[in-house]
């Protein structure tokens, strides 16, 4: 996985931006992965692990009566951690995750239940001028599984929202940068 991690720094690298990360269910997993590759200084502004519900709000700006009616494993719970956390930490990306890792339900929701969102400067390649994406996730496995599935999750949605906001020049200037023709 930290080849992904990888990837995403440097996508950031070369756009000149920066990531911040939220997390719930993964407990600090997905800032781990993140500064395990070389060079996350470059990129990477911080993160916030918000695992009790009243954190969502008091430091990342959820709305309170969103969690108080869904509670915090819900998608919009997500897509305004992911916000709040970006402009916390005066990041261009923030990237959330939230969830049920068991063993047991919360919320009504099920052991397996994750949303993971990507909030950022979407442009016009994304058919946006801003707001977040968030995927729904219906895991298997043991705890471990599902929290390490949810790191996985949210690089691969960062990486593919980076990957799509990039110009045709910019992946011409990657890819000379790296070696490549």
């Amino acid at each position: 996985m930290s080849s992904m991690a990888a990837d995403v720094l440097r996508l950031l690298m070369v756009r000149g931006e920066t990531l911040a990360v939220a997390e719930s269910l993964t407990g600090g997993l997905v800032a781990a992965e993140i500064t395990a590759a070389p060079g996350a200084s470059k990129a990477f502004r911080g993160s916030v692990t918000a695992y009790a519900t009243e954190l969502k709000h008091e430091v990342l700006g959820v709305d309170a009566t969103l969690l108080a009616a869904n509670g915090a494993v819900d998608p919009q719970v997500a897509a305004q951690m992911a916000a709040g956390v970006r402009k916390f930490l005066g990041a261009d990306w923030g990237v959330a995750t939230t969830g049920v890792a068991g063993p047991e339900a919360q919320d009504g929701q099920p052991v397996g239940t994750v949303f993971v969102a990507v909030d950022g400067p979407f442009g016009a390649a994304s058919g946006g001028s801003g707001g977040g994406k968030v995927s729904a996730l219906r895991l298997n496995g043991d705890r471990a599984e599902i929290r390490m599935e949810s790191v996985r999750s949210v690089l691969a949605l960062l990486l593919k929202e980076l990957a799509g906001e990039q110009t045709g020049n910019e992946r011409a200037q990657d890819t000379e940068q790296n070696g490549g023709t």
